[in-house]
């Protein structure tokens, strides 16, 4: 069966719409699938009815970023119970942080001479503020493309490149999440349910033995193993990681965006099959009345 448990909308730093979401899963025979915009759930309710109405089942989900020590990483969360007041005081405390943060990013580029009108752009974001829509209003304010193309000394601009010399430049400011204590967040589990799991390690050379094992000794209970970002060794590996410390196995497309210009090739989900009879225990997820406490 055909899932794909990672999927990011217009609420965070994704460009289509809940509903257009399920309408791609369905293109693409998609059978159970997961929206999960980051440190919001805003976009749950819309989802979840545009899957039922196309026979998909869709499970609540959200993206988090979390840090245990000085170790920072991100987790996909499943299954909780998304009306909780205790869960929206901790993602609106996450939004205020990271838009304070984005905010002080943005006067340093208008005090560098950039045209920033910085209510205007913040306020195009009532939950997660991503970096990369930020990054696109800045680049098309006022006369800023001639100044950047000027300064980077080139006339075709990249998001990365954008992203990397005004938003993660030292000297300009670094834009950086608003990360939780992940005990925290285990904490808050016990409260709202669910079943929480580290995503795409790979991405971020996280496939680590000792990382795994700590992980499952504060009460994680899987891994993403399936993601394009990851290589087939990493794969393996984590596939190989995840049994040993008897984890749920996962997979996702982390979607945000058709690329357009006439690429062949528009997203993942073109080439990227994600299998749920290839994830040990995935059911736990895909099937959470399976997880019921009598």
């Amino acid at each position: 069966m055909r899932i794909d448990l990672q999927l990011h909308s217009t609420y965070s730093d994704g460009y289509l719409t809940p509903t257009k979401l399920a309408e791609m899963a369905q293109k693409f025979n998609i059978k159970v699938a997961s929206l999960t915009d980051h440190n919001t759930v805003a976009g749950e309710e819309e989802f979840t009815k545009a899957c039922e109405a196309r026979g998909i089942q869709a499970i609540i989900g959200i993206e988090l970023y979390v840090k245990l020590s000085n170790k920072k990483f991100n987790i996909l969360w499943y299954n909780f119970n998304k009306s909780h007041p205790d869960l929206h005081k901790v993602l609106r405390q996450c939004q205020i942080r990271r838009r304070a943060s984005v905010r002080k990013v943005l006067e340093k580029l208008k005090a560098r001479g950039f045209e920033v009108d910085i209510e205007k752009i913040l306020d195009q974001f009532n939950h997660y503020v991503p970096i990369n829509k930020v990054a696109s209003a800045f680049l098309y304010s006022g006369k800023n493309i001639e100044k950047i193309k000027k300064e980077l000394k080139t006339d075709h601009l990249q998001e990365s490149e954008i992203i990397r010399n005004y938003f993660r430049n030292k000297e300009i400011g670094v834009l950086r999440e608003s990360y939780i204590n992940i005990k925290r967040i285990l904490k808050l589990r016990e409260k709202i349910g669910g079943q929480i799991i580290l995503n795409h390690p790979g991405k971020f050379n996280q496939i680590n033995k000792e990382f795994f094992a700590k992980l499952k000794s504060i009460g994680l209970d899987g891994i993403e193993v399936l993601s394009p970002h990851h290589s087939i060794g990493a794969v393996m590996y984590a596939q190989y990681l995840a049994r040993e410390n008897k984890f749920i196995e996962t997979g996702g497309s982390d979607f945000h965006l058709h690329e357009g210009n006439g690429h062949l090739i528009q997203n993942s989900l073109e080439y990227f099959i994600i299998d749920s009879d290839k994830l040990k225990d995935v059911d736990k997820i895909t099937c959470p009345q399976l997880n019921l406490k009598s």
